[in-house]
């Protein structure tokens, strides 16, 4: 799974508008994060909605509420384990918000201009799928190639950059199952 001028080959391009330039081009850290819209629902095309500003509040009441956000991810991985890019990987996508990331003793926020955010579909409650954990240990393997800044050291949850406002992916997500398939696509690779 090769990346190309920031795009993933063999993902689905919906490119959002919810992403700038970064500052410095840094690209280091990876912060996984959970999503489900309506909360606790899987499917459908809200997520994409949300991520492309076109959201459409009366469809449901949860969207009233968060239909104003400009938010995005580089990359969704949903429950068949296809990935959906949003914003090519060079760029800043509007993931992480108010965040911090301890980097070699140094506290740096604005976690955004250095990271990638791949979004799983879930709950944090709700196991996530072998496809789900499979095409992620693709991706982060074509992250760490791509990214020469990135390692596995620098892997990261929403819930570890902003733990008094974020709990995803929750404890739902399988740590040590998700290195074990990242640690066998680099034996295939």
């Amino acid at each position: 799974m090769p990346i190309h001028e920031g795009w993933l080959a063999d993902a689905r391009r919906v490119p959002s508008p919810n992403h700038n330039a970064r500052p410095a081009g840094e690209v280091s850290l990876l912060v996984l994060h959970s999503i489900s819209l309506p909360p606790g629902e899987f499917a459908g095309d809200a997520i994409e909605r949300l991520f492309t500003n076109r959201l459409e509040p009366d469809a449901h009441p949860f969207f009233a509420e968060i239909a104003g956000l400009r938010v995005s991810a580089h990359l969704l991985i949903r429950r068949d384990g296809e990935c959906v890019q949003f914003v090519p990987f060079h760029d800043r996508a509007w993931h992480a918000g108010r965040s911090r990331w301890r980097d070699g003793g140094v506290e740096r926020e604005g976690l955004n201009d250095f990271s990638v955010g791949i979004e799983l579909e879930g709950d944090e409650v709700s196991p996530y799928t072998a496809a789900q954990y499979e095409a992620l240990a693709r991706a982060t393997r074509a992250l760490l190639a791509g990214y020469p800044a990135m390692s596995e050291a620098r892997i990261t949850s929403h819930a570890h950059v902003a733990p008094l406002r974020k709990t995803d992916p929750g404890p739902a997500f399988d740590w040590a199952y998700f290195r074990q398939r990242l640690a066998a696509t680099a034996i295939l690779s």
